[in-house]
């Protein structure tokens, strides 16, 4: 699977879940810390515009309101599913990941790098969203191995940056999803 088609495979399983929060979960705690459903939405609503605009080279920062400022609009539905589409459709352009881009701010990152952690971030945080609000969703094998990798090689980078947790010991013959989770520092049981 080339990298254009992993984010396509990743946000599909996403945004049903995302279709299937109902709105008396909101306060539901998330595997994510410092998240309930409410919170992990409006995060992915919030950086969603930085994120499209690194797959087309184009710096957009985040909103001048801090992140723990702002909340989830009436429509976050619809408006999360449309993000994670245009997500989509962005990172699918084999362009996307050539050279290098922007993620919110000034600094340069290698496109290949940054691809790999926005398909990790909808991997994982659609995941908190399904254990959350009690829903199963399943990801293609070869996008699990390539989130796998990708995170294995930058998680240190991840927790210096306060993006990941320690580490949850996962036995090594685990669901690879499983130790996706544990390398994040979420507990998958």
């Amino acid at each position: 699977m080339s990298g254009n088609q992993l984010i396509e495979h990743a946000t599909g399983p996403v945004i049903d879940v995302v279709n299937g929060i109902k709105p008396d979960q909101l306060g539901a705690p998330t595997p994510c810390r410092d998240y309930d459903v409410r919170k992990l939405l409006n995060h992915l609503l919030y950086w969603g515009p930085s994120l499209e605009g690194a797959a087309r080279k184009e710096l957009v920062p985040p909103p001048d309101t801090p992140e723990d400022e702002t909340d989830v609009p009436d429509d976050w539905q619809d408006e999360l599913v449309a993000n994670l589409a245009k997500l989509a459709a962005a990172w699918s352009e084999p362009a996307a990941w050539d050279g290098t881009t922007h993620m919110g701010g000034p600094t340069e990152l290698p496109a290949a790098l940054v691809g790999g952690m926005v398909t990790g971030e909808v991997v994982i945080h659609g995941t908190d969203l399904a254990r959350a609000t009690g829903q199963h969703l399943e990801f293609d094998a070869d996008l699990l191995e390539y989130v796998h990798k990708e995170l294995v090689a930058n998680v240190e980078w991840g927790r210096d940056m306060g993006v990941y947790g320690p580490e949850v010991p996962v036995p090594a013959d685990a669901p690879l999803l499983d130790r996706i989770l544990g390398l994040t520092g979420r507990n998958p049981s």
